[in-house]
């Protein structure tokens, strides 16, 4: 009988031993929790922070920063998939932008420090330094002047770099490429490999301007990406050259393209220039090569709207050629 009640204790306690075995494996310890948090936290606070040159001297700025603020760069920031939550009002009037910034916030121009303060960023990026010091008490603030950069590649690569999206960088630029390789190749056998193309601009002072590849109006998704010619007499020494009507004609295109800017759409300088006979007599109008585009989609010069505006000129030359 005792043999026989030993033998039963003798069995709970090897079955109590087993369990315990059990239980130690299938929980970790209080300690071994704590270090799971502890490394989510880390891999949370793994990107950290980085020195960045600018203008200003020396910045200190997020590897990945998550909130960003800027006037004047909203679409270069857009093109590496960085996020927007501030930015100046005429982005807004962007039409390649304006739908990825619907969660955005107009911060004003001038910009206003109260609203960007109320979005808590924590990166803000500006083209204008007139309130760097106020802003830069706000958030790590990086002056980029305009010009900076001379054209998409090079933008591109700068905002990858900015916001350490450089991957995203990369896939926009093999977008770009494989988009302007196609807009030539549907432009081959359609336009004369010695025509030329001009980019123009009318005031509502009734000032007229000719364009570079590199001053917005469309200039880098004509020259650099469909790699169509300048008009002989532009040698895209200036960006921007003022014409008289006198030379006019030394500097017009077989194509001519023309923005209005005239903001209160008065429309009185486009009706003179039309009725000049400076320009009726060029070869563009008399050839119905003259395209009347829009303000607002040809002004812009950011990366999307570069990338847009290449399918933009294909569609116009090729229908032109009907």
């Amino acid at each position: 009988m005792r043999k026989s009640k030993l033998h039963i204790i003798t069995m709970i306690l090897i079955l109590f031993t087993f369990m315990l075995i059990a239980c130690n494996k299938a929980a970790p310890s209080t300690k071994d929790g704590e270090k799971e948090k502890e490394g989510s936290k880390v891999e949370q606070q793994a990107d950290g922070t980085r020195d960045f040159d600018t203008v200003k001297g020396v910045v200190e700025i997020p590897k990945k920063p998550m909130r960003i603020v800027t006037d004047f760069y909203g679409g270069e920031l857009l093109s590496v998939d960085a996020n927007v939550v501030g930015v100046e009002p005429t982005a807004f009037d962007n039409p390649f932008i304006k739908d990825l910034l619907k969660d955005a916030t107009d911060i004003g121009q001038p910009i206003n420090p109260e609203k960007v303060l109320e979005l808590d960023p924590d990166l803000i990026v500006v083209m204008y330094d007139d309130q760097y010091e106020q802003l830069s008490e706000i958030a790590p603030t990086i002056h980029i002047p305009y010009g900076t950069a001379t054209n998409i590649y090079e933008t591109v690569k700068l905002f990858g770099d900015i916001t350490g999206n450089d991957k995203e960088a990369e896939e926009f630029i093999r977008k770009f490429d494989q988009k302007a390789e196609e807009g030539r190749k549907q432009l081959s056998g359609i336009v004369d490999p010695e025509a030329t193309f001009g980019i123009y601009e009318l005031t509502d002072k009734g000032d007229l301007w000719i364009f570079g590849d590199n001053a917005g109006r469309g200039g880098q998704a004509l020259y650099n990406a469909l790699k169509l010619k300048m008009p002989h007499k532009n040698k895209n020494e200036e960006q921007t050259l003022q014409l008289s009507m006198e030379v006019l004609p030394e500097y017009a295109a077989d194509y001519m393209f023309l923005t209005t800017y005239d903001p209160e759409n008065k429309g009185e300088a486009l009706k003179n220039l039309k009725a000049s006979s400076v320009w009726q007599g060029l070869d563009a109008i008399k050839n119905n090569l003259i395209f009347y585009n829009d303000f607002d989609t040809y002004y812009r010069y950011d990366p999307i709207a570069i990338y847009e505006q290449i399918d933009l000129f294909v569609d116009m030359i090729i229908e032109s050629s009907k």
